[in-house]
């Protein structure tokens, strides 16, 4: 195996790579090119890859993949179940340590930017969610969902301003937090603190400018995934008595518009359109998160080729590497 001596480096230093992109940018075909030469570990950071069943429309690695490369956080939870953030950081904060110390580089690859952003600016002591208040929101929000939005702009206009008036999850969450605690969202978060103490990221980021091409990929993924199953997946998750469309699993992009579908909101061709738009809005919002991504080593992914970017990488390593030790 090359690089051994590069990994050794990395590992005494406490270095981790992380592979950062929009959806469809190509974060997890660089993953697998450099396990090639690489000894290494994969810790998805995706909120979707966590939920068994969620395969298709999540562009979940496949087994043979699996097999391959360990990959981690993948299929750790049930569709009805919940993860947060935090929890997110404990379990990386936990693979980095045995990762080490097998002797790997652990590799973060995705694009849930909420979960990197936790990792790197920490998280503050948020109340747990509460249900009876959770329910009342939820009530409130089938009847005028706008009028949430407002009541956050009254008492957090700063959240207000980041949140969608679209997002119920956020929206209602940001709610939350301030009738449990009195403290709005944006006074927890100037409460936080950094969490990366005990290791680095080296930050590599698959960003372009073509964003045309970026959305033509996103529009053949969506049609390749239909192709392969995707809509009777969702009908299996659908017939299942204990999941319905507000849970976070059902909320991921693509799986939304799907379980629309399925309820009678869109037709057919409405459906793959919405399921095509969400997916480009999302690559949006990453690219929002991205832009402002301190430290992050951009490659083009649709203006070089795949050995390209792999040796990019491995030099954006190398370069890392504090000589002086």
């Amino acid at each position: 195996m090359k690089y051994i001596e590069l990994v050794q480096k990395l590992i005494v230093q406490k270095k981790v790579l992380a592979i950062m992109g929009p959806t469809a940018s190509g974060k997890s075909a660089l993953s697998m090119a450099l396990a090639e030469v690489l000894p290494m570990e994969i810790v998805s950071v995706d909120s979707a890859l966590i939920y068994r069943q969620l395969d298709i429309g999540s562009a979940k690695p496949t087994e043979d993949e699996i097999v391959k490369v360990p990959h981690h956080l993948i299929n750790t939870h049930n569709p009805d179940e919940s993860y947060s953030a935090s929890e997110f950081v404990e379990d990386v904060h936990r693979l980095v340590k045995e990762i080490f110390a097998r002797g790997n580089l652990p590799v973060l690859v995705g694009g849930t930017m909420m979960y990197f952003n936790a990792l790197q600016q920490g998280l503050n002591d948020l109340p747990a969610a509460d249900e009876r208040v959770r329910e009342r929101l939820q009530l409130q929000w089938k009847d005028n969902p706008q009028a949430l939005h407002e009541r956050l702009s009254e008492v957090d206009p700063e959240s207000a301003a980041r949140i969608h008036p679209n997002d119920p999850q956020r929206v209602m969450r940001a709610l939350e937090v301030y009738e449990i605690s009195g403290k709005t969202l944006t006074e927890h978060r100037a409460e936080q603190k950094n969490t990366l103490s005990e290791f680095s990221l080296v930050k590599i980021g698959l960003l372009t400018e073509d964003r045309k091409a970026l959305h033509e990929q996103i529009g053949k993924r969506f049609d390749q995934m239909l192709a392969e199953g995707f809509l009777e997946e969702v009908k299996a998750l659908y017939a299942q008595p204990n999941l319905h469309g507000e849970m976070n699993a059902m909320r991921s992009v693509g799986y939304r518009q799907a379980w629309e579908y399925l309820d009678g909101v869109w037709d057919y061709e409405t459906f793959v359109e919405k399921g095509k738009t969400a997916t480009r809005q999302l690559a949006k919002r990453q690219f929002t998160w991205l832009r402002k991504e301190p430290d992050l080593i951009k490659i083009d992914p649709f203006n070089t080729s795949l050995q390209q970017r792999l040796r990019q990488t491995i030099s954006a390593l190398e370069t890392s590497v504090d000589t002086s030790l």
